[in-house]
């Protein structure tokens, strides 16, 4: 099954469904997973991983795999359960919510990456770089970074003293900065060890 996501002999598995998540590494803001299972008779061309599309492409994919896909769920794991639970368990959370929100339910599904929570009833696979190999773990790839990015521009107008629109929580120097001078805001991980040093004073 699988395919170069420009293989264009790549026919879809209406059993299988490709699972993604974005937002492990950030400093701030929910971890958002997505499932898709696409359709047999509605090819998408163009779908790779989310990280190697321009904002503007990615968007436009995205809208068309919601109009295109047979199926396609989006879960989230929240701050809070991120610190209470770690960034893995919540990020295999966000999975399992997204994986039960599809109808049809598949009975196949393919996980990007070498972790992947457990599933009654279905087959469970792991692909290391599976977000561009497999068409419908890129598609999910897609809808996660949409729509977590989403989340996060949203979040840069209620606390704009940190710039998440430039950054979407992830720890670079202009977020780092405005993290020490403020202090972290509501949707920060206190898990994580950069904003922690902060909060201790270091």
């Amino acid at each position: 099954m699988t395919a170069s996501p420009l293989d264009l002999t790549f026919v879809a598995d209406p059993t299988i469904a490709g699972v993604d998540e974005a937002g492990r590494g950030p400093l701030a803001g929910p971890v958002v997973a997505a499932a898709v299972i696409l359709h047999p008779d509605h090819p998408i061309e163009g779908l790779r991983d989310s990280k190697k599309l321009s904002a503007r492409r990615r968007e436009r994919l995205a809208a068309e795999i919601r109009e295109r896909a047979l199926a396609f769920a989006v879960a989230s794991a929240s701050v809070e359960e991120i610190d209470r639970l770690n960034i893995l368990r919540a990020t295999l959370l966000a999975m399992t919510r997204a994986i039960e929100g599809l109808d049809p339910r598949p009975r196949h599904v393919r996980i990007d990456g070498n972790r992947a929570p457990r599933l009654d009833g279905m087959r469970v696979e792991t692909v290391i770089g599976g977000d561009d190999q497999d068409p419908a773990i890129a598609a999910a790839s897609i809808l996660a970074k949409t729509v977590r990015d989403g989340l996060m521009l949203q979040y840069a107008e209620q606390f704009p003293a940190y710039g998440f629109e430039r950054h979407m929580g992830y720890g670079t120097a202009v977020h780092m900065a405005a993290l020490r001078e403020h202090g972290p805001c509501e949707i920060h991980r206190r898990s994580f060890a950069p904003v922690a040093r902060v909060i201790k004073g270091g």
